[in-house]
């Protein structure tokens, strides 16, 4: 599972349980003996930076011994990861008492909301957020060793922790690298002299010698039951409070991963539908002391947690969850809530509210709005039973299943995205709490059945998206979904295709080229012409400054002759260094791959990076021509920053000519999630897409006003749906004419995110382009085992314009 790193509080205390994180390095190490008493506890330096919650640095001190230790002339003191620069110094005051804690306050950001209690000690040392040094030290006096070995034969040294991996003075070795929400804390209150075993890392945890923790001081905590602290609406009315008394039994623990905590739930509930009776405690990289079925009263800091951003650049929802959380177990092995059973009209068909902005302040109507509805069961167990896979199962260990097996199905057992308003309220991902060495996560297909009962606690990803965090998962049953194999040309036809061979570049294994090849030859049935898309460069993603993308296609080239297939050419242009967005150094751009034995290419050089491709007469009426073959669209465009330009090609075949737009519009990267806090969501990368479909529209018509009868095909990956605005501005005048709208509504996609069958990729052909031949050959969208995460197209028609001499 992946999990993002998180920004609530947690506790890491005595009772904790370690994680065992033992790394070994070999390098001079410190040689002083474990202290039997003053210890450093926990380190923090994200505090005021983005994404944290607390407001201040800090180092937490404990006494492991039996009696106070006076700490007046003692010193906490901080050095740079790297070793370089001056110690600097706090100093301390008072005394360290005996089992307690002691809070020294450093240096204070400008961001975060909550404040650390009240310290024992300040200081305005500015920690670093994920590596640096930190020392107990007897005395006031800077430090000025600089190694672990000089370091632990100091003798004013009592304690030391190197944090992160970059960190250069460590016990044994480092710990794991801190971030703006975690901090490393000792899970138990024992000195091995081996920093990595010793700090677990987690959410940050600060307690003063009084027991103060942050909230602690105001008001004391309110007791209250789960529905009270899940409210009415998307947020908590007890955000930031302390509450108490919160009971419920435990439903699921997460005992893995860096988010860990339990589930706990209300078996008496009220008696309003908007109000959740589930909840997450978080207990950062512990995991909690709890067992399912144990009825527990719980105390913690009630928190909306964001897994994007902090909460005012998030667009994502959150989820209301106790921090800081502690808990006594009144009994155990009790009876679990019965989990709710999600039915095919359980869920409202409507997706969310639409007051175009955020959807958290608005009381939540859970019988109108799936959103809506699975907010008011955040944390609550619910039950799908002979659940159908609506995607494969990703890289990270999740599916997405539909509780509406009838809603705009797709004809090979996915659901369709059909329009903005039609999102398939159906979908929920399930992610599992099993360990996967007792249950492996079943890797599926679409169409894939999930037999018998899934269930367990809702919860809302980290990616986005309501999840059921499966305690129990159904066994997988195979739909026997196979790749699709499209038709061989006939006499006569042109077979134009378009793929997107994600990022393929020489780093790549060969069995990726070989099983790319393969497609080519068998399943697309060794097409004319093919444009690729995300080529990279000769050496992938590292930015080295190479632009040039012989080697990749040699490479692909060969191994599609060595599969059976045509010995292809290929023509294209290389980009400006870093100008066409995409993976970094990669340089991706789109190519023609051609048969020469099928198609002639019509070459016109002195097309550039920077050379606009024009439409010219030829020396016959009718006659259009390109300036440059292969060209590119307006590549000073603004259009086209950071984006790939559209690659235009002359074709020639059988006598006739033939114009290729070969494009790669921006990705959907800034638009705002269909789950998000934002409703309707903004789609800002849509502009840019439309300005772009204008650009290509334009070039269309400019050949067809020389020519009519031409044969012109775009194709490519568009990053845009049909009945988006970028699509209906390529379509303009009727220039161009999308071919996915030729096919019925349950085959429209070539692409599965989230569940949702959806179109990214399109042909589309000029007017006088009669009876095309269309297909998209899903080989691998649907499937857990991909050559690439999109499906593949291909058009077959008989051109019809006036044969030409290619003069």
């Amino acid at each position: 599972m992946s999990s993002t790193a998180r920004r609530p509080l947690a506790r890491l205390g005595v009772a904790a349980v370690s994680v065992g994180l033992v790394t070994t390095v070999a390098a001079p190490t410190a040689t002083a003996a474990p202290s039997p008493d003053a210890l450093i506890a926990e380190v923090y330096g994200g505090g005021g930076n983005s994404g944290a919650t607390l407001t201040s640095d800090f180092v937490e001190l404990a006494n492991a011994g039996a009696a106070a230790v006076p700490l007046d002339g003692w010193s906490v003191q901080y050095l740079s990861s790297g070793a370089t620069g001056s110690w600097q110094v706090t100093p301390l005051i008072g005394a360290l008492p005996a089992g307690g804690r002691y809070l020294v306050a450093e240096a204070k950001g400008a961001g975060g909301t909550v404040e650390l209690p009240a310290p024992d000690a300040t200081g305005a040392i500015p920690l670093s957020g994920t590596a640096g040094i930190v020392a107990l030290v007897n005395s006031t006096t800077a430090l000025t060793c600089k190694t672990p070995t000089d370091c632990g034969a100091d003798p004013r040294v009592r304690d030391l922790v190197g944090y992160g991996s970059a960190a250069k003075v460590f016990e044994t070795a480092p710990t794991a690298n801190l971030s703006n929400t975690t901090s490393a804390a000792r899970a138990a209150l024992t000195d091995t002299d081996d920093n990595a075993t010793d700090f677990p890392t987690g959410a940050p945890s600060p307690t003063n010698s009084k027991g103060e923790t942050p909230g602690d001081g105001g008001p004391p905590p309110v007791v209250a039951r789960i529905h009270e602290v899940q409210g009415t609406t998307r947020l908590s009315p007890f955000d930031g409070k302390r509450v108490t008394g919160v009971t419920g039994v435990v439903t699921a623990v997460r005992a893995f991963g860096s988010a860990r905590g339990f589930w706990f739930q209300d078996t008496a509930p009220d008696a309003d539908p908007a109000t959740s009776e589930g909840l997450f405690a978080f207990t950062g990289s512990t995991t909690p002391a709890v067992a399912v079925g144990d009825a527990v009263s719980v105390t913690g800091t009630v928190d909306e947690y964001y897994p994007d951003a902090s909460p005012t650049a998030s667009v994502q929802q959150s989820t209301t969850e106790l921090t800081g959380a502690t808990w006594t177990v009144a009994s155990s092995g009790n009876p679990l809530p019965a989990a709710e059973v999600l039915g095919p009209d359980t869920v409202p068909t409507a997706y969310a509210p639409s007051p175009g902005g955020s959807i958290e302040p608005l009381t939540l109507d859970p019988a109108a709005f799936a959103l809506d509805f699975w907010e008011s069961r955040e944390g609550m167990r619910v039950r799908v039973d002979d659940a159908r896979f609506v995607s494969p199962t990703s890289d990270y260990n999740e599916i997405w299943v539909t509780t509406k097996p009838t809603q705009n199905r797709s004809a090979r057992g996915g659901t369709v995205y059909t329009g903005y308003d039609q999102p398939n309220s159906g979908r929920v991902q399930v992610q599992s709490l099993i360990p996967f060495a007792q249950r492996p996560f079943p890797q599926g297909n679409v169409g894939d059945v999930l037999s018998g009962t899934t269930a367990g606690p809702v919860d809302f990803s980290s990616f986005g998206g309501y999840v059921i965090q499966a305690t129990e998962l159904g066994e997988l049953e195979s739909n026997g979904l196979k790749p699709e194999v499209t038709r061989a040309k006939r006499t006569g036809e042109l077979a134009i295709a378009t793929y997107n061979v994600e990022n393929l570049s020489p780093v790549d294994t060969q069995a990726k080229f070989d099983r790319l090849a393969s497609v080519v030859v068998t399943n697309l049935a060794a097409p004319d012409v093919l444009s690729l898309e995300e080529i990279q460069d000769n050496t992938g993603p590292a930015d080295d400054g190479v632009v040039a993308a012989d080697q990749t296609l040699t490479r692909f080239t060969d191994a599609i002759a060595a599969a059976g297939g045509p010995r292809y050419q290929w023509r294209l242009i290389d980009p400006v260094d870093g100008a066409d967005g995409g993976q970094p150094g990669g340089n991706i751009r789109v190519a023609f791959l051609f048969n020469p034995a099928r198609v002639s290419f019509v070459d016109r050089p002195s097309g550039t990076a920077t050379t606009p491709v024009e439409v010219v007469k030829g020396r016959f009426p009718l006659q259009a021509r390109l300036s440059v073959s292969p060209g590119r669209i307006a590549p000073a465009d603004p259009a086209w920053n950071s984006s790939r330009k559209p690659l235009v090609g002359e074709f020639s075949f059988r006598g006739r000519p033939v114009f290729v737009i070969a494009n790669h519009f921006n990705s959907k990267g800034g638009d705002q999630p269909l789950s998000g806090r934002n409703q309707p969501p903004v789609r800002s990368s849509e502009t840019q897409r439309t300005a772009q479909a204008a650009l290509v529209n334009d070039f269309a018509k400019k050949i067809l006003a020389v020519d009519p009868l031409a044969n012109v095909v775009a194709l490519g990956d568009f990053n845009d749906y049909q009945f988006s605005p970028a699509l209906a501005r390529l379509t303009d005048g009727r220039a161009l004419r999308t071919l996915i709208d030729t096919l019925p509504v349950n085959e429209r996609y070539s692409y599965v995110f989230e569940g949702n069958s959806q179109v990214l990729d399109h042909i589309l052909t000029s007017p006088f382009i009669l009876k095309p031949d269309y297909d998209v050959v899903h080989i691998n969208a649907e499937f857990a085992d991909q050559a690439s995460d999109h499906d593949p197209q291909v058009v077959r028609f008989h051109p019809t314009s006036i044969p030409w001499p290619n003069g």
